[in-house]
């Protein structure tokens, strides 16, 4: 069954269940407010009846009469208005009308009514009047008369029940005329609301189709108004993150194949200078006084290969978490200046300055392997973006932590190179595909990595700042991250 049928004949059988509800009740109400204004009346014609007929002797007050002619003429009336009269003695005798035979008021009815207690009653007593006919089922009330704290007489007045049914089946008629207009009101209601609720699921499931074909731009609008809205929100989130991850993927995918060509071109230059050097080598086309420096160029050139190797077989051990720290406290000075030692040649060539401005002494708390390479390759991607400039290396002691700087003059970055440096593929500047040093794109990604597994942090604006928390630190931060 579809949702809008579901739904419908879920609002129409709540709307029913109150209607049929609303209906018993009012059916109940109603049968409940008629016996008692018919009641009512019937106390009123007794006390109307009593009045007019009932006679108390000045000289005897005990003597207690009726006047004849004036209840015959109130049981015409009455009659007319199908209402029985009869009335009771003190002694539990018939009084009026003389051709009734009727037994005596029960006992129990007797001593509420001696209580001076008025008593409301459906019967099914069957009477015979005058003429011999019987009359059906009434509602009766019993209501007594006292004069000086004395009972003097009981005035029993009864309606025929059919008479009562009647107009209560009258109304209940009624009643289920506007049941019936309020069902089929009912209906075309609860089409209405599974019709618009569907509607708006509809809508949502036709983007939701969209969005399976490959359009992320869409977005629905949303009213904050309740749950369905609120999944119409979660679904523009959705679409916002799939965009956003499309996107990465398509700017992952972009750097992979850039990286890919530069890998390709840097390996491709290395293998065909060393395949020809062999070759030379193998039929002596080499002249003897020039083998030393081919056998070096062939050396560099297995060492840019085994860098670039290095570099990716990095990234991916970080990535899948296969790296363990050896992490121990040790002099950051004597780590830096090894690092200058090793890069100095490379500055030389750029034509930079490469200085080291630190204390004898700066304890760090990290792995001393990956410590050297983090610091190496921020410094020597400083060296590969400045020419003929400053580059200067500091180190200093913070609260709990270590604070180590790269500074250089250098031409800098713009605010989307800044935003994208720690992202693996990615190269400042494409254009330098050919540096002496050669430049993968996965230095800078590989640091940022290493750093936040040393639970320390790293940025840039116009220097490379990397601070190292102490052993404590480190610690706290490792249970958080648990």
């Amino acid at each position: 069954m579809k949702l809008m049928y579901q739904q419908m004949l879920g609002f129409f059988a709540a709307i029913t269940i109150i209607l049929v509800l609303l209906g018993v009740s009012y059916t109940q109400m109603t049968r409940h407010m008629v016996y008692s204004n018919t009641w009512n009346t019937l106390e009123k014609y007794s006390n109307s009846l009593i009045e007019q007929s009932l006679r108390i002797s000045a000289e005897n007050p005990k003597t207690v009469n009726f006047d004849t002619t004036a209840l015959e003429n109130s049981e015409q009336l009455l009659q007319n208005q199908a209402v029985s009269v009869t009335i009771y003695s003190a002694q539990n005798q018939i009084v009026f009308p003389a051709n009734v035979y009727q037994q005596s008021i029960n006992t129990s009815d007797w001593k509420k009514l001696k209580n001076n207690q008025i008593i409301h009653k459906v019967v099914d007593r069957r009477l015979r009047n005058k003429n011999g006919r019987v009359t059906p089922a009434v509602t009766e009330v019993m209501k007594p008369y006292f004069y000086n704290h004395k009972l003097v007489a009981v005035v029993v007045m009864g309606v025929f029940v059919s008479d009562i049914n009647t107009n209560i089946n009258q109304i209940n008629h009624n009643l289920m005329r506007a049941l019936l207009v309020s069902v089929l009101v009912a209906i075309v209601a609860s089409y209405i609301l599974a019709r618009y609720y569907t509607s708006r699921i509809n809508r949502l499931r036709k983007a939701t189709n969209q969005v399976a074909q490959g359009n992320y731009d869409i977005q629905m609008t949303s009213r904050n108004r309740d749950e369905i809205d609120d999944l119409i929100n979660d679904f523009n989130g959705m679409t916002h993150s799939l965009k956003d991850s499309q996107e990465e993927i398509q700017r992952q995918e972009q750097r992979r194949r850039e990286f890919m060509a530069n890998a390709s071109h840097e390996m491709r230059t290395p293998l065909t200078t060393i395949n020809g050097l062999l070759e030379g080598l193998a039929y002596d086309a080499i002249p003897e006084e020039s083998k030393e420096e081919s056998i070096d160029l062939m050396r560099s050139e297995t060492s840019r290969l085994i860098r670039l190797v290095n570099e990716n077989l990095d990234y991916e051990k970080i990535r899948s978490n296969q790296i363990t720290l050896n992490l121990h406290e040790f002099n950051a000075v004597d780590a830096l200046h090894n690092i200058v030692e090793q890069l100095k040649q490379k500055a030389d060539d750029s034509g930079d300055s490469l200085e080291l401005q630190a204390p004898a002494e700066v304890a760090v708390y990290a792995d001393y392997d990956r410590f050297v390479q983090i610091m190496f390759n921020i410094t020597q991607n400083a060296i590969q973006f400045t020419q003929q400039g400053q580059i200067t290396i500091t180190a200093q002691r913070g609260y709990e932590e270590t604070i180590v700087k790269v500074a250089d003059t250098g031409m800098g970055m713009s605010d989307e190179q800044l935003q994208n440096i720690w992202e693996r593929y990615y190269k400042a500047d494409p254009s330098r595909k050919n540096t002496k040093y050669g430049e993968s794109g996965l230095g800078l990604s590989i640091v940022h990595q290493l750093v936040q597994l040393h639970h320390g942090k790293i940025s840039v604006d116009t220097t490379f700042t990397v601070i190292f928390p102490d052993q404590h630190q480190t610690n706290v931060d490792r249970v958080k991250t648990d």
